[in-house]
């Protein structure tokens, strides 16, 4: 299996590492079979790696014990191709310039590129599902998609908005990065023939599970290093992004408004993140994080139609070890 791979297999049982595997070759075959203004960016972006927690989302959901259909593995390319989109989108519009400890497709190759590869890869996501001979399913991840847009639109308005609520942030992180995870899970289990009541439970718990990773990376956002984030730190304070740990730690020291809304240079945003680190709002999102991860434990206890218990379970640990 590509090493890409490797940082999600280490969370999971060894039934899944042979279907990330096949997830992992149909990627490279998707992505190498793009004309070269396309191909070479885009293979960067696939060998920067990444966890491929909605691969996996699809496959644990799918079921245990058997070889995931064709349908299935087309499922879990097709999220993940989704999720690399935003990815090379979001860091244009962001003007990251590392992600994962590599160049970003925009500062490596430029904006135009950086369209191109994103809308590439958009397109097909689709293309790879609609293979699959599921109408159903192609429905599923459109309103994901329509959702990750809903939410990135949401987030340009809010742009520096230092009253922003917390049902608003809430809205947004649902929106822009826990539907991607839902309809991961959705896929599978779907595809994998679990009932409706399965479907939904599974949905809840990829919807809880995709709202504590947002909350905990916008935590690490001022608390993580570049080395162990792979991007720069404050990266939400630079493009005005205001974060549940900048919500709370405002709602508690009103004077932090003006900090968070003026802040400019380099060193300023370094002070600022030490600032944040240290407020009692960094400890009070972590908790907010963790109560979704609880929810989506709950999800567990109950028959699930073969879905891999322990995968999902390991999933939602990891979401937590993530920030420890």
């Amino acid at each position: 299996m590509s090493a890409t791979a490797q940082p999600t297999a280490q969370l999971v049982t060894a039934g899944l590492k042979d279907a990330l595997g096949a997830c992992e070759a149909r990627l490279a075959a998707i992505v190498a079979n793009g004309i070269t203004e396309v191909a070479v960016p885009g293979t960067a972006t696939l060998s920067a790696g990444g966890k491929r927690l909605r691969p996996l989302l699809v496959f644990a959901c799918a079921g245990t014990g058997r070889v995931p259909s064709d349908a299935v593995v087309r499922a879990a390319a097709a999220v993940e191709l989704v999720h690399m989109a935003t990815l090379v989108h979001d860091d244009l519009l962001d003007g990251a310039t590392m992600r994962r400890g590599r160049e970003t497709v925009a500062s490596s190759h430029g904006a135009d590129a950086a369209v191109q590869v994103g809308d590439y890869l958009f397109a097909q996501a689709f293309a790879e599902l609609a293979g699959a001979e599921q109408p159903g399913a192609v429905e599923i991840l459109a309103a994901a998609a329509l959702d990750l847009s809903k939410g990135e639109l949401a987030q340009g308005r809010a742009a520096f908005d230092v009253l922003l609520a917390e049902g608003a942030y809430l809205d947004r992180v649902r929106r822009k990065t826990a539907s991607l995870f839902a309809a991961a899970c959705r896929l599978g289990a779907m595809l994998g023939g679990g009932s409706a009541d399965v479907q939904a439970r599974l949905t809840a718990f990829g919807e809880a599970v995709g709202m504590a990773f947002q909350i905990f990376d916008d935590i690490l956002d001022v608390t993580g290093s570049p080395a162990s984030t792979g991007k720069r730190r404050g990266a939400d304070l630079r493009d005005g992004t205001v974060t549940l740990p900048m919500i709370y730690a405002i709602q508690s020291e009103p004077k932090l408004a003006l900090a968070i809304r003026e802040v400019a240079d380099d060193d300023a945003i370094e002070q600022l993140c030490d600032r944040l680190a240290r407020h009692a709002g960094v400890a009070q999102a972590r908790e907010r994080a963790r109560a979704y991860v609880h929810d989506a434990r709950r999800v567990l206890v109950d028959p699930l139609d073969g879905a891999d218990r322990a995968a999902l379970l390991l999933v939602a640990n990891g979401v937590v070890d993530r920030y420890a």
